[in-house]
């Protein structure tokens, strides 16, 4: 299973993350668009697991502790590739986000995840091979207030990308 950890949004904040996106695939002269229910903040990717590695990955996420955090997303930006550009929506690297991001990769280490270790740059992908000339433009920052992280499963199911939250974690003060 190829898995992940993310906030997904509630519905005001995915119908904002549409419209950036669908501003972008008007403008594009080709690319593949993000499905709408695939809009999601990916805090830490794993990859390929077995039923023993997401049985791992389960266990850390009960044992973070998570407080609600507001995820503030205030530009949009892009990597260049060959062969068309990843283009995003950015989210404010927020202290509380960022020690998420720590607690969970530590915990995650800790029971033998080998995680990337490249900065960690929170985003949330509008498209992918986007060809396009013009350049990001700005937004008015928009935020949600939110409270529980999942464990996604990215798959295939007849041609279609698709997550699927396999385990949650609830924040403590929450439940």
């Amino acid at each position: 299973m190829r898995l992940f950890i993310a906030i997904n949004f509630n519905e005001a904040t995915r119908a904002r993350l549409i419209s950036l996106r669908d501003e972008l695939r008007r403008k594009a002269a080709n690319g593949r668009f993000s499905a709408p229910e695939n809009l999601h903040l990916t805090i830490v990717f794993l990859g390929e697991c077995d039923a023993k590695q997401a049985t791992g990955a389960m266990a850390a996420m009960d044992t973070v502790d998570l407080e609600p955090l507001v995820v503030t997303i205030d530009r949009v930006g892009r990597f260049r590739r060959d062969g068309g550009d990843v283009w995003w929506a950015g989210v404010r690297n927020d202290e509380p986000l960022l020690n998420l991001y720590r607690d969970l990769t530590d915990k995650l280490t800790s029971v033998g995840f080998d995680l990337e270790k490249r900065k960690y740059s929170p985003h949330i992908t509008l498209g992918r091979e986007v060809l396009t000339k013009d350049p990001p433009g700005e937004i008015v920052p928009f935020s949600e207030t939110v409270s529980v992280i999942e464990l996604m499963k990215s798959e295939h199911i007849r041609g279609k990308l698709t997550y699927t939250v396999i385990h949650e974690k609830v924040c403590d003060m929450c439940k």
